[in-house]
Protein backbone atom coordinates (compact mmCIF):
# COMPACT_ATOMS: atom_id res chain seq x y z
CA UNK A 1 0.00 0.00 0.00
CA UNK A 2 1.31 3.44 -0.91
CA UNK A 3 0.96 6.71 0.97
CA UNK A 4 0.35 8.72 -2.18
CA UNK A 5 -2.60 7.83 -4.41
CA UNK A 6 -0.55 8.63 -7.52
CA UNK A 7 2.62 10.37 -8.62
CA UNK A 8 0.83 13.70 -9.02
CA UNK A 9 -0.14 13.66 -5.33
CA UNK A 10 3.49 12.96 -4.41
CA UNK A 11 4.71 15.79 -6.62
CA UNK A 12 2.16 18.09 -5.02
CA UNK A 13 3.32 17.07 -1.53
CA UNK A 14 6.98 17.75 -2.36
CA UNK A 15 6.39 21.05 -4.19
CA UNK A 16 7.08 22.87 -0.91
CA UNK A 17 10.44 21.13 -0.54
CA UNK A 18 11.95 24.42 -1.65
CA UNK A 19 15.62 23.50 -1.81
CA UNK A 20 15.07 20.39 -3.93
CA UNK A 21 12.45 22.04 -6.14
CA UNK A 22 14.58 25.17 -6.66
CA UNK A 23 17.44 22.82 -7.59
CA UNK A 24 15.26 21.35 -10.34
CA UNK A 25 14.58 17.91 -8.83
CA UNK A 26 11.63 16.15 -10.48
CA UNK A 27 9.92 12.90 -9.42
CA UNK A 28 9.85 10.76 -12.57
CA UNK A 29 8.57 7.46 -11.14
CA UNK A 30 7.16 6.39 -7.79
CA UNK A 31 5.85 2.89 -7.13
CA UNK A 32 5.78 1.45 -3.63
CA UNK A 33 9.25 1.91 -2.13
CA UNK A 34 10.92 2.54 -5.50
CA UNK A 35 11.54 6.03 -6.85
CA UNK A 36 13.37 7.64 -9.76
CA UNK A 37 14.04 11.38 -9.65
CA UNK A 38 15.81 13.53 -12.22
CA UNK A 39 17.54 16.89 -12.41
CA UNK A 40 18.59 18.85 -15.50
CA UNK A 41 22.11 20.20 -15.04
CA UNK A 42 22.27 24.00 -15.26
CA UNK A 43 24.88 26.64 -14.46
CA UNK A 44 23.61 26.86 -10.86
CA UNK A 45 24.76 23.25 -10.30
CA UNK A 46 28.37 23.90 -11.38
CA UNK A 47 31.14 24.40 -8.80
CA UNK A 48 34.41 26.34 -9.03
CA UNK A 49 36.11 23.44 -10.81
CA UNK A 50 33.51 23.42 -13.58
CA UNK A 51 31.92 20.19 -12.33
CA UNK A 52 28.51 19.41 -10.85
CA UNK A 53 28.55 20.32 -7.15
CA UNK A 54 28.39 17.37 -4.79
CA UNK A 55 25.56 19.04 -2.91
CA UNK A 56 23.42 19.05 -6.05
CA UNK A 57 23.98 15.31 -6.48
CA UNK A 58 23.18 14.72 -2.82
CA UNK A 59 20.01 16.83 -3.01
CA UNK A 60 18.72 14.78 -5.95
CA UNK A 61 19.35 11.48 -4.15
CA UNK A 62 17.96 12.78 -0.85
CA UNK A 63 14.61 13.67 -2.40
CA UNK A 64 14.45 10.28 -4.17
CA UNK A 65 15.01 8.60 -0.79
CA UNK A 66 12.39 10.76 0.91
CA UNK A 67 9.75 10.14 -1.76
CA UNK A 68 10.38 6.38 -1.84
CA UNK A 69 10.50 5.82 1.89
CA UNK A 70 7.55 8.07 2.72
CA UNK A 71 5.48 6.52 -0.04
CA UNK A 72 6.08 3.15 1.62
CA UNK A 73 5.72 4.32 5.24
CA UNK A 74 4.78 7.84 6.33
CA UNK A 75 6.38 9.31 8.36
CA UNK A 76 10.00 8.23 7.96
CA UNK A 77 13.03 10.48 8.33
CA UNK A 78 16.69 10.08 7.48
CA UNK A 79 19.04 9.09 10.30
CA UNK A 80 22.28 8.75 8.36
CA UNK A 81 23.44 8.96 4.77
CA UNK A 82 26.82 8.14 3.27
CA UNK A 83 27.75 9.11 -0.26
CA UNK A 84 30.52 7.96 -2.55
CA UNK A 85 31.29 10.17 -5.54
CA UNK A 86 32.48 7.77 -8.23
CA UNK A 87 32.98 9.86 -11.36
CA UNK A 88 32.33 13.26 -12.87
CA UNK A 89 29.12 14.02 -14.69
CA UNK A 90 29.42 13.83 -18.48
CA UNK A 91 25.75 14.24 -19.42
CA UNK A 92 23.22 17.02 -19.12
CA UNK A 93 20.77 15.27 -16.79
CA UNK A 94 21.08 13.24 -13.59
CA UNK A 95 18.89 10.42 -12.30
CA UNK A 96 18.63 8.99 -8.77
CA UNK A 97 17.09 5.53 -8.38
CA UNK A 98 16.27 3.96 -5.04
CA UNK A 99 16.42 0.34 -3.93
CA UNK A 100 15.16 -0.74 -0.50
CA UNK A 101 17.58 -3.28 1.02
CA UNK A 102 16.09 -3.45 4.54
CA UNK A 103 12.53 -2.74 5.61
CA UNK A 104 12.43 -3.43 9.34
CA UNK A 105 9.92 -2.55 12.02
CA UNK A 106 11.46 0.87 12.73
CA UNK A 107 14.50 1.08 10.43
CA UNK A 108 14.90 1.14 6.67
CA UNK A 109 18.04 1.10 4.54
CA UNK A 110 18.08 2.18 0.91
CA UNK A 111 20.79 2.13 -1.73
CA UNK A 112 20.60 4.95 -4.25
CA UNK A 113 22.46 5.05 -7.55
CA UNK A 114 22.96 8.40 -9.25
CA UNK A 115 23.68 8.19 -12.98
CA UNK A 116 23.82 10.73 -15.77
CA UNK A 117 22.01 10.53 -19.10
CA UNK A 118 25.04 8.85 -20.70
CA UNK A 119 24.60 5.92 -18.29
CA UNK A 120 27.65 6.86 -16.24
CA UNK A 121 27.46 5.92 -12.53
CA UNK A 122 28.21 9.20 -10.76
CA UNK A 123 27.54 8.41 -7.09
CA UNK A 124 26.17 5.79 -4.74
CA UNK A 125 24.47 6.49 -1.44
CA UNK A 126 23.35 4.39 1.49
CA UNK A 127 20.51 6.00 3.45
CA UNK A 128 19.23 4.79 6.81
CA UNK A 129 15.81 5.97 7.92
CA UNK A 130 13.67 5.76 11.02
CA UNK A 131 9.96 4.94 10.84
CA UNK A 132 7.89 6.73 13.44
CA UNK A 133 5.60 4.31 15.25
CA UNK A 134 2.61 6.64 15.28
CA UNK A 135 1.23 6.26 11.77
CA UNK A 136 -1.96 8.23 12.40
CA UNK A 137 -3.20 10.42 9.57
CA UNK A 138 -1.73 13.87 10.01
CA UNK A 139 -0.15 16.68 8.09
CA UNK A 140 3.59 15.91 8.00
CA UNK A 141 4.49 19.59 7.78
CA UNK A 142 2.52 20.27 11.00
CA UNK A 143 4.26 17.30 12.62
CA UNK A 144 7.73 18.75 12.03
CA UNK A 145 6.72 22.35 12.84
CA UNK A 146 5.34 21.34 16.27
CA UNK A 147 8.32 19.32 17.50
CA UNK A 148 10.21 20.76 20.46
Amino acid sequence: MSTFKNIEEARDFYKTDNFAMNSGVYIEKLEGNHCVCSMEITEKHINGFGQVMGGAIFTLADLAFSAAVNNAYLPTVSLHTSIHFLSTVKGKKLFAETKCVKDGKTTVVYNIDVTDDTGRLVAQLVCTGHKFENKKQFDLKDFFNNEK
